[in-house]
């Protein structure tokens, strides 16, 4: 099962990954998620510098998550085209994977718990 997760690619992984894993770009993406956005509009909304959003935003580009246009002297920021579908596919086969062996370990306790009664009725017959 490993070897299959290992077809899709690791620089996108990386990035998608990697813009992922800062509250405040999950934060950008929600807030993309329901419009349209400004540099200036995410700097305040965030509480941070103009500079710190753009670096941020950055990142969620280069992942292929945010699209940005400058118009005149304003930059707006959109969702991007990525869907993150290989992103859920990989993670999903992890979750199955894991619920696979919670699954066996659920099992081994019950068996070692009927063994326990059996044992406890055994000493005290």
């Amino acid at each position: 099962m490993l070897h299959h997760m290992v077809q899709y690619s690791r620089a996108d992984f990386d990035a998608t990954f990697a813009a992922l894993s800062d509250v405040t770009r999950r934060g950008v993406l929600e807030r993309l998620g329901r419009a349209d956005a400004s540099i200036t509009e995410l700097a305040e909304r965030f509480h941070m510098t103009l500079t710190g959003i753009k670096k941020h935003v950055g990142v969620l580009e280069r992942a292929g998550l945010v699209s940005t246009q400058k118009v005149g002297r304003v930059r707006t920021c959109t969702l991007g085209q990525r869907r993150l579908e290989e992103e859920a596919a990989w993670i999903e086969r992890y979750r199955q994977l894991w619920n696979a062996r919670f699954n066996e370990l659920d099992t081994i306790i019950e068996e070692l718990k009927r063994k326990e009664k059996v044992d406890g009725r055994k000493k005290r017959g």
